[in-house]
This record gives C-alpha cells, structure tokens and sequence, in this order.
C-alpha cells in the first residue's frame, strides 16, 4: 500500500519524553546530546518498571510470569526484526553493540585462517574495528582498510577493488558515522564484499535513530544497534541474516540452546529492558501510519528524518556564519544524520561544553570512540570535536538557543 508522508507534531513528542522538563541553572535543559544516547520514551520507561512491579521471572517456567516473560521476549523480537529489515529468529539480544561484536567476531573467526583478511573502515567507532582487528590477529589474518576522505569526511569507495579480494572474509562498516554522520553507501560495499564471498558486518547505531533501515537492501549479513539510541534502555539488537546464523558456533555454555537465535543469547537477558525496547519501537511506529508494524515504522522514521533535516540544515547554516568555527561535515547532497562536529578557534572542545552546559544546553565533547577519523583529521591531541545532534524531541528555539549561546563565545 502506499503510505501518505506524515509531518512530526513535536509538542506531541515531546510530551512523551519525561526528562524534557529538567531545569538547570534555572532553564529548561536543551538535550543535543542525543548521539551519545537519547532520552527514553516515556513508554518503554513505563514498560520496564511495570515488568519488574508486576513480578519477573526467568524462562521455561510453569507460571505465568515466567510465560508472559517468553512473550514479551518473542514481542520484542517481532519488534526488532520489523524496524531493522529482518525475520523475528534472526534477532538477538545482548548488552550492547560493542559487546554483540565482540562475541560475533570470535564465532566468525573460527574458521579464519593465516593470509585470510578483514577490511575495517577509517571512518568507523572502534566498536566496528578492534572486535575484528583482535579476531584477525588471532587467527593470524591480515587487515586493511577503507581510507576516509578527509575533505568530503567520506569513505573512498574508489579503493573498494583495491581493499576488497579472494582473500577477504569480512568487511566491517558502518552505516553513519557517529561523529560527523556521514551516511554510507553501504549497498556498493556490500556488493563488492558479496562477489568475493565475504561477510558484511555493519554498525548501525548511528543511524538507527534517524534513518530506515533494511538489512537486506544494503546487504548487511550481520547489522547490529543499541537501543538506548533510539529512545529505549540499554540492550543491544543484532539481526543476523538466517544462513550465516545457523552456520555460527558461538562461545556458550554446554547445556544453552543450540538453535538461533537463542545460542547465541548467553545467560539470562535483560527482560525489563527487552520489554522496553520494545516500547521504545512502538514509539517510532506511533509516528506513522500503515497497515503493518514495518509500514508505520517506515513511515515514522521517514517523519523523524524530515523534521531534523530541517534542524540540521539551520544549524549548519548557523555554524558555517560564525567566525572561528569549523564545522566537519560532508558536502552538500550527501547524505548525512542530524549530528553535527565542529571546532572553536580559541577554545578546547571541554570549554566549549562547559560553556553551553551553564546555559543548560547539553553537547559533548571528544573522539567518541571515531578515534582513527579524528587522528586523519589532525584534532584528537587537542580535545576532538565538540558534537550537538537532533532528535525528534528538539525544536527550532532549541537550535536558535544553541546558536546563540555558541555565539556568545564567539562574539
């Protein structure tokens, strides 16, 4: 069916975000710092609390909490797989991203071998890197990577044939980076990677909140989030495309389930945070219209997209006008999050922070983890950048306070 565009009713949102009528200093707080986790939906904090007040319990059960256990479970899986593209038993659940990768780097090194490579990118958080840098340096297996260009703060998709050949067994990518939010062709890497066998491993934790994700559109074998992005708790998602899963033999104890995607879930799981993440995706969808779980959150994403866009371009435009400031995005017609990285002549990124977080506006400063990008760029002795991101909870009188405290430094 086709599905009307749907515009965001941003006092509507709001009203569901209960951490938006914090006062510091006597102000209302101003939250850019979305990037580094997003406040929570009002909810999936009501979805958590009510599973722990209204009795948990662990599985296999023959008690009713423990089988309302087991539903909320296969509910939030159904959830995960209709938000990222996928088939319900091929999501699993874990700590975070960086746990999740670290664990699936080691059952997918296990068949690696010496003069096998892996391709990392230069423009990715360390969390899509060094899980497959340390599996490769186990195996003896070599790594190259992916260049970024330092001017367009893309990845050279020019050097694709070069990094990627017969000996390739993994590339690692991210769908958007998380320090400048440059959204990568994933679907040509993939393609690429796909012809010489290799596996596709993406970080999508950027963009999860701000864009629509299809696993198999872009040719992700292994895409993998973390809901405390995408206004929900801490549990990290991964959905793993069926044939490899199957195929996978995780690190796990003798007597866990053998089947996906529960072998992969070690130990017991987060359930009060699982019931939220599931909330937290029906916040989304309640953003949208459609027939189906997958249509609302399509069209949701596509309302949360349009509405910081607009944010975004104006704090560009706001940034760019200012004196002494360096603003570290991609060009025009490139696609790009609503997360924005920028320097102040004069000022380290942690002064710059302090600053706004006196007037009650909350940015962040440093490397965030995109350590190999800010070295390429000259800037991680000195602090990194300092980075502001939207969410569809900001207003316009958001981003003109934010302009205007920043330029009161600059002034």
């Amino acid at each position: 069916m086709t599905v009307s565009k749907k515009v965001l009713d941003v006092r509507a949102v709001r009203e569901q975000f209960p951490a938006l009528g914090r006062e510091e200093n006597g102000r209302r707080v101003v939250y850019l710092d979305g990037p580094g986790g997003s406040q929570v939906a009002r909810g999936a904090i009501v979805a958590m609390t009510r599973y722990m007040a209204e009795g948990g319990a662990n599985l296999h059960g023959a008690f009713v909490t423990s089988r309302e256990t087991e539903e909320i479970i296969a509910g939030t899986r159904l959830a995960a797989a209709s938000l990222l593209g996928a088939e319900p038993d091929e999501v699993a659940f874990g700590h975070n991203m960086t746990t999740i990768t670290l664990a699936v780097s080691r059952a997918l090194s296990r068949t690696w071998k010496e003069g096998d490579e892996v391709v990392v990118s230069e423009l990715d958080h360390r969390a899509n890197v060094d899980p497959w840098l340390l599996a490769a340096a186990d195996r003896g297996a070599k790594a190259r990577w992916l260049r970024v260009n330092t001017d367009t703060l893309s990845l050279e998709l020019t050097d694709l044939e070069e990094a990627i050949n017969e000996r390739t067994r993994l590339v690692a990518v991210n769908l958007a980076s998380n320090a400048v939010g440059t959204v990568t062709d994933v679907a040509r890497i993939s393609a690429t990677a796909h012809e010489v066998g290799a596996v596709v491993a993406v970080d999508a934790v950027h963009a999860a909140p701000h864009v629509s994700i299809d696993r198999d559109a872009i040719g992700a074998d292994v895409i993998t989030c973390s809901a405390y992005k995408f206004f929900g708790p801490h549990v990290g998602v991964t959905a793993i495309r069926r044939d490899l899963f199957e195929s996978l033999e995780p690190y796990k104890l003798a007597p866990g389930p053998g089947q996906i995607p529960d072998k992969f879930e070690t130990g017991t799981q987060n359930h009060e945070g699982l019931a939220g993440v599931r909330a937290a995706i029906s916040f989304i969808a309640s953003l949208g219209s459609g027939d189906t779980l997958r249509e609302r959150l399509l069209n949701g994403m596509q309302a949360i997209e349009s509405h910081e866009a607009g944010l975004a371009e104006r704090t560009r435009a706001g940034l760019r006008e200012m004196p002494g400031v360096t603003l570290y995005a991609a060009p025009g017609g490139v696609r790009k999050t609503p997360t924005l990285a920028f320097r102040l002549a004069g000022y380290s990124p942690l002064e710059v922070c302090e600053h706004m977080a006196e007037r009650g506006i909350f940015v962040a400063g440093g490397d965030f983890y995109a350590t190999t990008l800010a070295d390429k760029l000259g800037i991680n002795t000195t602090g990194g950048f300092v980075r502001a991101g939207l969410a569809p909870y900001n207003t316009e009188e958001e981003v003109e306070a934010f302009l205007g405290a920043l330029g009161e430094l600059v002034s």
